[in-house]
């Protein structure tokens, strides 16, 4: 329900002995038709779990220092201070092996 002065949302205020619907305007509703507050909660959907390791990495060409392997994912992170470069760490897509790579 809205103010029909203002045409802000009328809110609930109690006065004195009474309950009524008013607006922070001054407004208030003259009429005494009742009022129901209803509020329902919709029901989210869980959250599913994957069991499989989903890598979102990109693929480079590289030798495993351990298997050998050619393949493997890489990310950057910024290990020191920000006028230095990123460190370069890569995951073996066959050993899961890790490692760093300062070229």
């Amino acid at each position: 329900m809205f103010c029909p002065k203002c045409g802000s949302i009328l809110t609930i205020k109690n006065t004195g002995k009474k309950t009524v619907m008013g607006c922070s305007c001054g407004y208030i509703k003259k009429d005494k038709g009742g009022f129901e507050i209803k509020e329902s909660v919709k029901k989210t959907k869980e959250i599913e779990v994957v069991e499989k390791d989903i890598q979102p990495d990109p693929i480079t060409q590289v030798e495993c220092p351990k298997c050998k392997n050619k393949e493997a994912y890489f990310w950057t992170v910024q290990t020191r201070a920000s006028d230095e470069p990123e460190t370069k760490f890569m995951k073996c897509v066959k050993c899961s092996q890790i490692w760093r790579d300062y070229n």
